[in-house]
């Protein structure tokens, strides 16, 4: 076989963060604490809505399976980066390295496209009301889910498959923290054309529709909540969003601002630290959102605290 063919290629090295020896310590306890709050504040809403009956409605689905979606996309990325700060190490093996590319992207699509939906949710709700529980019913509401994750599952993986036939040199060190696939396909060292096109053509579809989705809605929202006379319940429809609305904000700020660094930067340690944002710190605060702005859910949840309370 050819010298430099991607059979050959046993691992990769992250050049991480910082390699700085004296920040290590630093780092490694500041995303172990923020990984352990991501874990610990998402389980608790997942927890909630489970075990609690009033909290069984389309919202609070689609809420848990983010909560789901948004453990999962912090442990693709931070579990490792967590071994090689402590393990004084910069590999990742290949298979590993297109492991983290292929989850990464499935939970991070999938936290824009929940977000669609529960868009969509709300649209109903306020504008359609009394058709709310007949058109968002049990087994829509699994469809939409299941239509989100098979649409990433395919995407991601047609993504992997081009992203094999790249060849890359021993050696290879990848400027980021974590397998991303356009850091990736920037140290490929064959024609990356193709997978180019494709991811930039999957990024603007899989982008742009979805924020498409939760703009229309949102007007769609704002019309019905301007119609309602009274102040009041202009306010009550309005708080409903709100959780929602800040976590859309969030995800689509940090995304935005990766872009941006990457575009205007081509300091890789200034687009490292920009990702940080998005993959450890934007499904840490997603629980705290959903928790601090939502009634519902501060009620159910000193529910089971109160319940749990008596076995500590």
């Amino acid at each position: 076989m050819e010298e430099g063919n991607d059979t050959e290629i046993s691992e990769f090295l992250l050049l991480g963060l910082s390699e700085d020896p004296e920040l290590q310590p630093l780092l490694f306890a500041l995303l172990l604490s923020m990984y352990l709050v991501t874990l610990l504040g998402n389980l608790l809403i997942i927890l909630t809505i489970i075990s609690d009956s009033h909290l069984h409605t389309p919202m609070y689905y689609f809420l848990s399976n983010l909560s789901f979606v948004d453990i999962c996309f912090a442990s693709t990325t931070v579990p490792k980066m967590l071994v090689n700060i402590q393990a004084q190490r910069k590999d990742i093996s290949y298979i590993g390295c297109l492991t983290q590319v292929y989850f990464f992207m499935i939970f991070a699509l999938l936290d824009g496209f929940l977000l669609t939906v529960m868009a969509y949710d709300r649209f109903v709700a306020i504008c359609h009301p009394l058709h709310y529980m007949v058109i968002m019913n049990p087994r829509l509401c699994g469809l939409l889910v299941l239509m989100c994750w098979f649409i990433i599952f395919w995407v991601s993986l047609f993504h992997i498959l081009l992203l094999r036939r790249l060849t890359f040199c021993i050696g290879t060190k990848i400027p980021h923290f974590f397998c991303e696939l356009a850091q990736v396909l920037k140290v490929a060292c064959s024609d990356t054309l193709i997978n180019n096109s494709s991811m930039y053509v999957a990024s603007a579809l899989l982008g742009v529709f979805p924020l498409i989705g939760i703009l229309f809605s949102y007007s769609q929202i704002v019309s019905s909540i301007m119609r309602i006379s009274s102040a009041g319940g202009k306010y009550r429809a309005f708080s409903t969003c709100g959780s929602h609305l800040s976590a859309v904000c969030l995800y689509y700020g940090t995304s935005l601002g990766i872009y941006f660094s990457s575009a205007l930067t081509h300091s890789s340690h200034r687009s490292s630290i920009t990702s940080v944002m998005y993959t450890v710190v934007t499904p840490m605060l997603n629980p705290f959102i959903y928790s601090l702005r939502n009634k519902d859910v501060k009620r159910a949840l000193r529910r089971v605290l109160s319940r749990a309370a008596p076995c500590l």
